[in-house]
């Protein structure tokens, strides 16, 4: 979740930057499709080497564990295996699934924002 975090303030700091470029036109607080694709790639990139090398930390030291013999180790292979397959799909969520659903969530919220906007003469307020 922290990388949806980092996400959101570049999503934040693009709009802030769009309103302080254009002061009054009420399309430049909206964002289009590539500034959030543009801002889903750096916000994510932020996070890339942190979360990776906790991910390869934690698998490095629980591969021993897993490929080991020894007293006691059965029961502790059964426990490392699924930690290993954790550790796996939660980089893989947080790095690639997660911002592609941010970025398509956040594209709709902005196009329906859009559509509010032209049909009423006023913008509304995006979420935070």
């Amino acid at each position: 979740m922290l990388v949806l975090t980092f996400i959101q303030e570049e999503v934040t700091e693009r709009r802030e930057s769009k309103r302080s470029d254009t002061a009054v036109d009420s399309e430049a607080t909206t964002l289009t499709s590539a500034d959030i694709v543009a801002a889903v790639h750096e916000g994510t990139s932020r996070r890339v080497r942190p979360v990776v090398m906790t991910a390869t930390s934690t698998i490095v030291g629980l591969l021993p564990i897993m490929l080991l013999g020894g007293t006691g180790s059965d029961v502790m292979q059964r426990i490392a295996a699924p930690m290993v397959g954790g550790m796996l799909t939660a980089t893989f969520l947080s790095l690639l699934v997660l911002p592609v659903i941010y970025s398509y969530v956040a594209q709709f919220a902005e196009e329906r924002n859009r559509r509010r906007s032209a049909a009423t003469g006023f913008e509304r307020a995006p979420a935070q």
